[in-house]
């Protein structure tokens, strides 16, 4: 089977999709990556062959940054890439609404991947929720509305789709646990949990040492923070300056998607960018994050607990799940708040670290890559059509 990724090219979106990606190759199947050149090394280096979206048409099309407004460069940048590939299945990621129309432009079965807790509306089920930033609804209606902006800028407006959430593709891995799902939350149908989808590059040569080298300067206690963006919240750094300098512990901080990073000359803060962490989660004792799923997810794999201070978009969702499934503290970010005496409270907590070993375990346990390769599979035996049928036209009707 010819099967093309076409997620955003963001490590949060692209790291998992590979990791399914590159169990499908070695089931035998003929798997291909789109994704933006900047992201072609990170393709290369996991042995499938890419296709660059400016190639296609798709120059900013496959950055979560831009995600709501490049449908249509993203649409066509599929559209042309699965021609050229012959792809018989898609597997994309979520806020990937161009892919998911040219999947059924084209008449293909779409795989997502979504986060590793879900966004939008339980089919049931889920009452009493707290809303953590947006609702479960607003996210969703607003999700649907730019979905179907997009499906009339593409020209397919007044097509009938043929799945009852189109958001969710013919299958949706959701790189969780059902225990970061909220206490009687029905999930859709068509909603799995795979796990985590454990994949990234490794360290250059000597980049692990030098880490090394400049930790073992102080030796104290290490945590390593991941910051996303900050959806105009208020910046962690003059926080971290504070709690990183003369105090217990140093930081590897990944700077990841946020700006201006501002390390006091004085603190002990290793500032890094790479398109790895999980060298570095080993080093630490701690994780604080904002609580994208990337971060989280290295964390609880490796038995790191979690302090967490979220700012928009999943952050604040899946940061309640963890609080609740006990593997994380959640930062007040209030004036008074110490992020001090947080990170020794969290550092100490006996519970918390073995509740996010636990956690962690079920998550490797879940057998992600293999998992998602199993539904890949099925989606595409149920979407099954005759040879002789199978065109790659637009206007063709399912």
């Amino acid at each position: 089977m010819n099967i093309l990724l076409c997620p955003l090219s963001d490590g949060g979106y692209l790291y998992p999709a590979i990791a399914a990606g590159r169990e499908l190759r070695r089931r035998g199947h003929h798997v291909s990556v789109l994704a933006r050149s900047s992201a072609a090394p990170v393709v290369a280096e996991s042995g499938l062959p890419c296709l660059t979206a400016e190639d296609f048409g798709g120059r900013r099309a496959f950055s979560a940054t831009w995600w709501g407004t490049t449908g249509a460069a993203q649409y066509r940048a599929v559209v042309r890439a699965a021609r050229e590939t012959r792809a018989e299945l898609l597997v994309t990621s979520v806020l990937c609404n161009g892919a998911l129309l040219a999947a059924e432009a084209l008449d293909l079965p779409v795989v997502v991947v979504g986060l590793s807790v879900h966004l939008w509306d339980y089919r049931a089920g889920g009452d009493g929720e707290p809303h953590l930033g947006r609702t479960r609804e607003s996210r969703t209606l607003d999700c649907r509305g730019i979905l179907a902006a997009t499906r009339e800028e593409v020209g397919l407006a007044g097509r009938a789709s043929r799945w009852d959430d189109p958001l969710l593709g013919d299958a949706l891995l959701l790189r969780g646990d059902p225990a970061l799902e909220y206490p009687g939350g029905e999930l859709p149908a068509r909603v799995r949990f795979v796990g985590a989808l454990d994949w990234e590059p490794a360290p250059g040569q000597g980049e692990s040492e030098a880490v090394d080298d400049h930790l073992a300067r102080t030796g104290k206690p290490v945590v390593y923070v991941h910051l996303g963006r900050f959806f105009g919240g208020r910046s962690l750094w003059p926080r971290l300056n504070e709690a990183f300098t003369g105090g217990t512990f140093q930081a590897v901080v990944e700077q990841g998607r946020s700006t201006e990073p501002q390390p006091a000359p004085d603190s002990d803060i290793l500032l890094v960018r790479k398109p790895w962490m999980g060298p570095l989660v080993d080093r630490a004792g701690l994780v604080l994050a904002n609580g994208t799923s990337a971060p989280v997810l290295a964390a609880l794999l490796r038995g790191r607990p979690l302090a967490l201070s979220p700012n928009g978009s999943e952050q604040p969702l899946l940061t309640g799940a963890c609080v609740r499934a006990g593997v994380a503290v959640r930062d007040p970010k209030t004036p008074s708040a110490d992020l001090s005496a947080l990170l020794e409270s969290a550092w100490r907590d006996e519970g918390l670290r073995t509740r996010a070993r636990a956690l962690g375990d079920r998550l490797a346990a879940a057998g992600g890559a293999a998992r998602a390769a199993d539904i890949v599979e099925r989606v595409a035996v149920a979407s099954a059509i005759p040879k002789e049928d199978h065109e790659y036209a637009i206007s063709r009707p399912r």
